[in-house]
């Protein structure tokens, strides 16, 4: 099994689409915005200085509404799209300088992609797609098939090895897609609106899925969305993009108690903010207290207040993960904050995810 050990590094990163893009790098350098530079020179702003760390062996979201730049970013990872500038760095070497050779070997080997619109061959069964990129890369059939077949099961497709995509609904095509990637035992995968075309219930069983795969493969995953709620379901770290730039980085908590401006301000407006803070971030550090609850400092508002309302307690205990106390919630603490803190509280709560 391919072990992530190196986080990704995009430095300094453009892309400007049009015939001479690296003459207009000191423009937008400089200040130039993406209207103005379709504007005067007819070309497009695609990623304006990209800097940013993808963290070996965890979920990166990259979220935005559409021409944000997402895709584009994500296509730069394996250089399916050429920069205008910038580096993008892993296992310390810049992916942007790789000759054909080495390229094509980084694509095969380190990488793997699913996509939104499934981007299966039709005329190939589901063992048969899975086995692809292997057969690419000249593993003996015996091997491929076995390979395969284990992911298959995995996804929870077993016994649809022989049927054609057609024959799928979506989201088994996109569980075909799925195990595609992983057989090929990249480090690196990179997942493009890949639930985006799927039914609601389908698209969240599919989240659930990949979260249990990654609890245990712990790839470096780089999953493209427009949609906030999957966003702080799956990532890690989340990066908004606008008009090509990344607005604000961080965890899921950290943007939605800290929006750095207006427009992630409407983005986080409505979320359901018990799936997303932590009984942590709202605890008191004071000495524990007579009661039935305990629980892990990452436990979600929501699962507090549950667990809290199922003992009849009104107080849990918060520790770490080696069991050390940390502090104590109250149930009525864990509701407020799930509805609407006040000033005071959004401070305190935003100054310890600072």
């Amino acid at each position: 099994m391919a072990e992530a050990t190196h986080d990704i590094e995009i430095r300094d990163l453009y892309k400007i689409f049009g015939p001479n893009g690296a003459a207009h790098v000191a423009d937008v350098k400089a200040g130039m915005s993406k209207e103005d530079l379709k504007a005067r020179h007819d070309h497009v702003l695609g990623l304006d200085d990209i800097n940013l760390t993808i963290p070996a062996g965890r979920i990166q979201v990259v979220m935005g509404l559409s021409g944000s730049g997402k895709s584009t970013l994500i296509r730069h990872i394996n250089r399916l799209i050429e920069p205008t500038a910038g580096k993008v760095i892993f296992e310390g070497r810049d992916i942007v300088q790789m000759g054909p050779a080495e390229l094509r070997d980084f694509r095969r080997e380190k990488t793997a992609m699913v996509f939104q619109k499934f981007a299966l061959f039709p005329h190939r069964t589901v063992l048969e797609n899975t086995t692809y990129g292997l057969n690419i890369r000249g593993i003996p059939d015996g091997e491929a098939e076995e390979r395969a077949r284990r992911w298959i099961a995995r996804v929870g497709l077993e016994g649809f090895e022989g049927s054609y995509p057609n024959q799928l609904s979506g989201g088994m095509q996109q569980r075909v897609g799925l195990a595609r990637a992983l057989t090929n035992d990249a480090g690196i995968l990179l997942m493009d609106e890949a639930f985006s075309a799927l039914d609601p219930l389908i698209r969240t069983d599919m989240q659930s899925v990949l979260l249990d795969l990654q609890q245990e493969l712990q790839k470096t995953i780089v999953f493209i969305t427009h949609d906030l709620d999957e966003a702080l379901r799956l990532g890690d770290r989340i990066a908004i993009l606008r008009d090509g730039r990344i607005i604000q980085e961080g965890t899921g908590e950290q943007i939605v108690l800290r929006p750095a401006d207006d427009y992630i301000s409407s983005f986080v407006r409505d979320v359901k903010r018990g799936h997303v803070i932590t009984a942590r971030t709202v605890m008191r550090r004071v000495e524990p207290v007579e009661t039935p609850v305990t629980l892990p400092a990452t436990a979600l508002l929501e699962e507090a207040a549950r667990a809290m309302t199922d003992a009849d307690a009104s107080r849990a205990n918060i520790a770490a993960q080696d069991g050390a106390h940390l502090g104590v919630v109250t149930l009525s603490k864990c509701v407020a904050e799930m509805i609407a803190p006040d000033d005071g509280d959004e401070a305190d709560a935003k100054a310890q995810v600072a």
